[in-house]
């Protein structure tokens, strides 16, 4: 069944009105409620179901400008439910606005279940999945009409905006719940864009991204350039006083050539992984020998701090499954595995960039045992954790019963989501400490970051400053084992304790878990990741800054943790927030 996109009113104060157009009824359907205004888009309006598309008219004929559409459809119409259908932008073809800098040539604004639109996060979610954007966000928040109006916007490049409820709303209700701005004399052309010849708008670097999300061939140079990176930067180098094992993988060495990126994408479609997921298999492949801790924080910028992350989580944990592992603890690793990476990609990735015949064998019968054990789908925690999330809510006490779920089910002590709940009931009263644990070089905002939370703090500088001297390190083992007392103390009393110091590495690390395992601790790592370049202007500018030598060889020797070292983990990044987390009940989907 093919259906008309309804005709979006105008706003009361939207100057580009013309005489067959349709005003707002009033403005009663949008007041009191959280609204999105999102930029308007000179295109065609585009309909996409599961099978087949239309222009606005229902009989829309072929013409040039909608062969690109039609080409994304054939990517992503079997991901499209039954009886859905995807309503968006198509811009392939110039109209009145000449745009240069277009995420992809077609952008979705609503996405229909029947009559049902859905809200808008499940809409821009589900067409994330999809590799299709949204139009960009300009206000978001309780309805305000001086604060909308109040907008400006540039009128050479951009033709209007859109208000729509954030929640979700009938076909009926349509014309109360969306309505537009449009500047004046928004057509600028003589001659119909359909009668003139196709002059294609223009792409941002990040498009091949977006491409890739919705399933076309990977481009090497589009991506390199789209991320920024050049594949001749730094290689990973395992540090030789790591110890090898499940949660820290030896690392590759050796600068790595582009692989030919048709082996993972033809591996990732196999497995059904579309939008984030494809993306994330393919970069990894592509950087598969980059130093993990030098690559997360560079992908920040081009991917946003969750993608950029778990790409970075892939590259450093692939090796894993070109080694020999014991068939007799492989379920447990695996499932330990599986709190850190879709199971799914990592054994792409792996297989892809094994060299040899010895690597691609483990992978093989790898992948047999993850999916006899139900660990190959793109989220095998998705069904325990609603259940445990619709019981337990969110906060520490949640969280620490879904970490010791996780744990459990791992060790093959439970199955269902019930008896986590159940097993958690020591945790349930919140009686616990809490541990922050930053970790990070230097320079990277792990003081500044700690001092925020307001809670009482460890800080190894100033134990070296009540010896003398915040940058000697000559004095770090009695520094540390004083401090590590001083930790076990201050658990000991309850409440929230900051670990500020670098943790750099495993090791380091595992000397704070152990005090705060004996203490029945909630362990929570804030893990700072912020580009080398960044980090080394921000120690020249310290009051105290660490000697060059120093940070050079922290930065070196600098590993991450993975999801599921600690009980939870922060990610922040060089604005010093929170921009992502592993391992919170609530906030996981």
């Amino acid at each position: 069944m093919r259906i008309h996109y309804p005709r979006t009113p105008h706003l009361p104060w939207s100057p580009g009105v013309h005489s067959d157009d349709i005003r707002a009824r009033g403005l009663t359907g949008l007041a009191g409620r959280e609204v999105v205004v999102t930029e308007k888009l000179d295109g065609e309006n585009t309909t996409l179901y599961p099978d087949g598309l239309h222009a606005r008219s229902l009989d829309s004929a072929h013409h040039p400008s909608r062969t690109w559409v039609k080409g994304l459809h054939g990517r992503i119409a079997r991901s499209i439910p039954p009886g859905w259908r995807i309503c968006g932008e198509n811009l392939f073809a110039r109209h009145s606005i000449a745009y240069q800098d277009l995420d992809s040539w077609f952008y979705a604004f609503s996405v229909w279940n029947g009559d049902q639109c859905l809200d808008w996060d499940r809409t821009a979610n589900f067409t994330r999945k999809l590799g299709i954007p949204v139009p960009r966000v300009l206000w978001r928040g309780l309805f305000d009409e001086r604060t909308i109006q109040a907008l400006r916007l540039d009128r050479t490049r951009q033709e209007g905006y859109v208000v729509r409820t954030v929640e979700g709303f009938t076909r009926d209700e349509f014309a109360d719940r969306v309505a537009k701005w449009v500047r004046p004399n928004h057509v600028q052309t003589a001659t119909h864009w359909m009668t003139a010849p196709v002059v294609e708008n223009g792409l941002s670097p990040a498009a091949a991204l977006w491409d890739v999300r919705a399933g076309s061939p990977p481009n090497t140079p589009a991506l390199l350039a789209a991320t920024r990176l050049d594949h001749t930067e730094p290689t990973n180098r395992h540090d030789p006083t790591e110890p090898a094992g499940l949660t820290e993988p030896t690392e590759p060495t050796g600068l790595a050539e582009p692989i030919d990126l048709s082996d993972i994408s033809a591996r990732l479609d196999l497995l059904g992984r579309s939008g984030d997921a494809r993306l994330a298999g393919v970069l990894a492949a592509l950087f598969h020998a980059t130093r993990r801790a030098w690559l997360a924080p560079r992908l920040v910028a081009p991917l946003g701090m969750p993608l950029a992350r778990r790409v970075a989580d892939l590259v450093g944990l692939h090796p894993h499954l070109h080694q020999p592992f014991p068939d007799e603890s492989r379920r447990s690793g695996l499932i330990r595995l599986a709190i850190a990476a879709d199971l799914g990609v990592l054994h792409a990735v792996a297989a892809t960039v094994a060299n040899t015949p010895e690597a691609r064998d483990q992978v093989a019968w790898s992948e047999l045992h993850t999916e006899e054990a139900g660990l190959l789908t793109e989220d095998p925690w998705a069904t325990m954790r609603t259940e445990m999330r619709a019981k337990l809510g969110h906060g520490d006490v949640a969280d620490r019963c879904w970490a010791e779920t996780r744990e459990a089910y791992a060790l093959g002590r439970i199955s269902t989501a019930d008896e986590g709940i159940a097993r958690g009931w020591r945790w349930r009263t919140g009686d616990f400490p809490r541990l922050i644990i930053t970790v990070g070089p230097s320079g990277s905002g792990k003081s500044t970051f700690a001092q925020t939370l307001g809670q009482p703090i460890i800080s190894l500088d100033e134990l070296r400053e009540a010896r003398g001297s915040r940058s000697d390190q000559g004095a770090n083992p009695d520094i540390y084992r004083a401090a590590l007392q001083k930790l076990d103390t201050s658990l000991a009393g309850g409440g929230t304790t900051i670990w500020d110091a670098t943790a750099l590495n495993r090791r380091q690390r595992s000397m704070l878990l152990k005090v705060a395992k004996r203490r029945n601790t909630l362990t929570t790592y804030a893990l700072m990741l912020v580009p080398d370049d960044i980090v080394t202007q921000r120690n020249t500018n310290r009051p105290h800054p660490v000697p060059a030598e120093i940070l050079t060889s922290q930065l070196r020797r600098f590993n991450p943790p993975f999801p599921g070292e600690a009980h939870r983990t922060w990610y922040i990044g060089s604005e010093g927030t929170v921009l992502d987390t592993a391992g919170t009940l609530d906030g996981e989907d």
